[in-house]
């Protein structure tokens, strides 16, 4: 199509042309086809040898994947994770609110807390909390200094269990903590000072106003925290905390059956992640509907500022 302008006239007015015939060539990226080829091949090679291999024993696998004890080792790695968590959030709140005090004393305790459980590996605190005992060989509740008071014995009080929430929640905590304080931030300060304007207290803004918005930043990379938490419950193995892996490891401590095994719990392992996966979708889904909402209004808004100049040239013509 071409633009005729008429003389003495300002107006340009479209003329029809037949348009070209042109023949797109895709390009072909020859190297591309032939490295997946390849991987599709040694893909092939390995799936064929895994079903193939004597020393599977997959009957062993299915046998063993509805086994009573690995069941309630997989109740057990999904309570650990669950409780885990919600302890972690719970002091991951705690300890962002504290970091963006004015206070300084709670900003330096928040920051010692984040820098030692982040610094420190989750296997060493896990086997800490397990060896309390050593440390402190009764624990209790009394008036300091004096020998009034109620205790037990730290191995009593501090199980296998415990240990593992303990080692495991307090170190989720120090993530959780930048993840929060890194959503707050993400929120702009104006909406805040405009709510104070209005009277509203810290922690009412807090909770009404940053919170809610701060969720959309924060879920993302809570999702992949508790996805981590899931997998990392498997190294209370090494304090028998009684999840899948314990149970995998105590029954083929007595059979000897160690491939089939861990094959099951890998599936297990598996089969949680995904469900966990699809979970943090949805989540993330619903608290974004906000979001899609307002960039389809902005999307909608620039749309009919582009055309608004086209109909007006339209209606002139």
């Amino acid at each position: 199509m071409t633009l005729n302008v008429a003389s003495g006239q300002g107006d340009a007015v479209a003329a029809p042309q037949e348009s070209e015939n042109l023949r797109t060539v895709p390009l072909r990226h020859y190297p591309q086809h032939v490295a997946a080829l390849i991987v599709l091949v040694v893909l092939a090679w390995l799936v064929s040898e895994l079903a193939t291999n004597p020393n599977m024993q997959w009957s062993q696998v299915v046998h063993f994947l509805t086994s009573p004890i690995i069941l309630q080792g997989v109740l057990t790695t999904i309570q650990l994770t669950v409780m885990c968590m919600i302890l972690g959030t719970f002091l991951g709140l705690v300890f962002a609110v504290m970091r963006m005090s004015d206070n300084r004393f709670l900003r330096t305790v928040s920051w010692y807390y984040v820098w030692f459980f982040r610094g420190t590996p989750v296997l060493v605190q896990l086997i800490f909390w397990y060896n309390l005992s050593l440390l402190f060989p009764r624990i209790g509740i009394g008036i300091p200094f004096t020998d009034i008071g109620v205790g037990a014995p730290t191995n009593s009080v501090v199980s296998p269990l415990l240990a593992s929430i303990l080692g495991l929640g307090l170190n989720v905590g120090a993530y959780m903590a930048e993840i929060v304080r890194g959503g707050i931030l993400a929120i702009d300060r104006g909406q805040s000072e405009a709510a104070a304007a209005l009277g509203m207290t810290r922690k009412r803004i807090m909770r009404r106003i940053v919170l809610p918005q701060a969720m959309r930043v924060i879920l993302p990379p809570t999702g992949n925290q508790f996805i981590d938490l899931l997998k990392a419950s498997s190294m209370v193995a090494f304090i028998a905390g009684g999840d899948l892996l314990t149970r995998t490891q105590q029954v083929y401590a007595m059979n000897f059956q160690v491939v089939p095994l861990l094959v099951v719990a890998s599936i297990w392992y598996l089969v949680l992640t995904s469900i966990a996966t699809f979970g943090q979708y949805f989540i993330e889904r619903h608290y974004g509907r906000g979001e899609a909402t307002r960039q389809a209004r902005t999307l909608g808004a620039q749309l009919r500022r582009n055309l608004k100049p086209w109909r007006i040239s339209k209606g002139n013509r």
